[in-house]
């Protein structure tokens, strides 16, 4: 049997969506079949196709149907900063260039796999068999703060906080060119991007998923920018889509046009100063800075800040300094 949790970026999420999201061998007409004939649950109880996920539920259903070989997850003995450790949860700082959770394509070197060789039996595997320890996600090339609950009461718990908006994240960001707007607020709606189904794109029309981001200008410099971003919802790529609908792409962010390629745009001795702060590391310039919240079972508030590492802060220091 097969348990999958539904996170922060999963809420709201039909059911069918959502497992075709999950599993790619599997069509959606398929899934909705499968949903039909009782073969998949959520909490216990049959659902229709259109169920809107909510955090906090449980879907199951046995291995054997879909038709893909899942093996245990194997611990990857790989460098993990950990900022905080007690009996319910651990607080980490997560590396760059790692995808959270184990994929049909990469079940082996993931986040995952690195929170098992650090905490071994700690983490409750029954809450997702799949996704042991997530309660929240970052893209596969931000750093920073992660919570990483151990047990199924400080899942949910905390999942309840996220789904609340009680959760405070700051992530900074460097992006492309210089902001007009000091400080701000993005409220409209996240819808994937049918051209390309990779990206997800903004819109004032009541479609998708209403998102809401507050931004701080830190500093321009003379090309790039430092900004702080408070998101309060928790989208897909939400950070990442608000930046390049305010103009600004997130410096490094090949998939919505902020990669070295952007550096064209600048004439040559400006784009080759570009190249030389990108080059070292792939990936876009985002950082989850600090996040605060409700330890469940310790009754009180608890926050947490950690630096980007050295290649962010290099830059960070030149676009202070107007270097850049």
């Amino acid at each position: 049997m097969i348990s999958l949790a539904i996170s922060n970026i999963d809420d709201s999420i039909r059911v069918d969506q959502f497992l075709s999201d999950r599993f790619d061998n599997l069509s959606r007409s398929k899934i909705q079949k499968l949903i039909q004939d009782n073969s998949i649950l959520v909490n216990g109880e049959s659902v229709k196709k259109k169920y809107l996920l909510q955090i906090g539920d449980k879907i199951t259903l046995e291995e054997k149907i879909l038709n893909q070989t899942f093996k245990e997850i194997i611990p990857w003995d790989y460098p993990l900063e950990i900022l905080y450790q007690d009996e319910d949860l651990a607080i980490i700082n997560k590396p760059k260039g790692i995808v959270v959770h184990p994929t049909t394509v990469n079940q082996d070197h993931t986040l995952v796999n690195i929170l098992l060789s650090h905490f071994d039996k700690k983490i409750d595997q029954s809450i997702d068999s799949l996704r042991p320890g997530i309660v929240h996600r970052l893209d596969k090339d931000t750093t920073g703060i992660m919570i990483i609950p151990f047990t199924s009461y400080a899942h949910w718990k905390i999942a309840e906080q996220f789904k609340n908006r009680e959760v405070k994240k700051e992530y900074l960001a460097i992006t492309w060119g210089l902001w007009n707007e000091k400080e701000g607020l993005v409220n409209d709606y996240i819808i994937r991007n049918r051209s390309n189904p990779k990206q997800f794109i903004s819109t004032s029309l009541k479609r998708g998923k209403n998102a809401t981001t507050n931004f701080e200008l830190v500093k321009n410099g003379q090309y790039l920018s430092l900004i702080k971003f408070f998101p309060t919802t928790g989208r897909t790529h939400q950070i990442r889509v608000h930046s390049k609908s305010k103009g600004h792409i997130i410096f490094g962010d090949d998939l919505y046009g902020g990669g070295l390629s952007k550096a064209r745009e600048y004439s040559k001795d400006i784009a080759d100063k570009m190249i030389e702060y990108a080059s070292p590391v792939a990936g876009h310039f985002l950082h989850a800075a600090s996040i605060s919240f409700f330890h469940p079972v310790q009754n009180q508030t608890m926050t947490f800040s950690v630096n980007p590492d050295d290649q962010f802060q290099k830059l960070q220091n030149d676009i202070l300094s107007e270097a850049v």
